[in-house]
């Protein structure tokens, strides 16, 4: 999946749409509590949409569960290199980013367009 290359591993499966991705290194003790604040520097610093491990019954921390279910290949290859540059940038001790490479400015824009067709009844 290409996180070996930042020393992260996976269970291996045999199908599915999602993986077990192991994060124990990342977390200072295994305990709930910091599987959580991981979880939490994940959801809101890398943006990534992670599971934990306890919302299925796992019993060891560091583990959470990545589903690529609804992803084209592009949008799998962002995620990766934005895991991959958190764990590389974690690993080697330096605080996370204030302003991360993989953000771009965002903007929405609504499209609209009136309709004048009559309603019948």
């Amino acid at each position: 999946m290409g996180l070996e290359e930042v020393e992260i591993s996976c269970l291996p499966g045999n199908a599915g749409l999602f993986c077990w991705m192991d994060l124990r290194s990342l977390i200072k003790e295994p305990t709930f509590e910091d599987e959580m604040a991981l979880w939490h520097v994940i959801i809101k610093e890398v943006k990534l949409n992670v599971s934990l491990r306890s919302s299925f019954h796992c019993v060891e921390p560091g583990w959470f569960r990545v589903c690529f279910t609804n992803m084209d290949d592009a949008t799998v290859e962002v995620a990766l290199r934005k895991i991959q540059t958190f764990v590389a940038r974690t690993k080697k001790g330096e605080a996370p980013l204030k302003n991360k490479p993989w953000q771009r400015k965002l903007q929405l824009s609504f499209w609209s367009q009136t309709y004048n067709d009559g309603l019948i009844s």
